[in-house]
């Protein structure tokens, strides 16, 4: 369940805010010497200011190539070559834009929470299996499946709390 968690909170960070931020371009995959790699395996990614990224490839001479995966990377960024850099700048967000991100960042909250059920779900097999077996007794299942059931509200609740602030910090003008 806290993979589940860990793996949320990754996703929320590709998601898009009016403020710059490396994770944004955690996906984007460029084409270089041959075969496609992720943009942090040859470049390094800061943010200089709020609302610039500053993409400085390893190797001067693959500045185009990443230039054009940031623009084919449908994040809505139009990247700029300054000599051996790649300049990143983050446009404000529409109002519609917005809301598109607030609908992904439910969509990925919702697999949170099936990935967590589904935790729920292959640990109560378990019990049952071993209460089938004779390993554990009925008390000592229910007990446990109900554990299970109070981790597993638990975890749903931390990522509604984790979609909120996120959802905020999409939604700050």
């Amino acid at each position: 369940m806290e993979s589940a968690i860990e793996a949320i909170a990754r996703e929320f960070a590709t998601v898009r805010t009016s403020k710059a931020t490396t994770a944004i371009l955690d996906g984007v995959r460029v084409e270089a010497y041959g075969s496609i790699v992720q943009l942090r395996q040859v470049a390094n990614v800061s943010a200089p200011e709020p609302t610039m990224l500053l993409v400085q490839p390893y190797d001067p001479n693959i500045a185009g190539d990443v230039a054009r995966a940031i623009q084919s990377g449908d994040l809505g960024l139009n990247p700029s070559v300054d000599g051996a850099v790649v300049r990143v700048p983050i446009p404000p967000l529409t109002e519609e834009r917005r809301r598109e991100l607030v609908k992904v960042l439910h969509r990925m909250a919702e697999e949170g929470r099936v990935s967590i059920r589904h935790a729920r779900h292959d640990a109560r097999d378990r019990l049952l299996k071993m209460q089938r077996d004779g390993e554990v007794g009925e008390d000592i299942c229910r007990r446990t499946m109900a554990e299970v059931q109070t981790n597993t509200d638990e975890y749903v609740k931390k990522i509604d709390a984790m979609l909120t602030r996120r959802e905020a910090e999409v939604m700050e003008v």
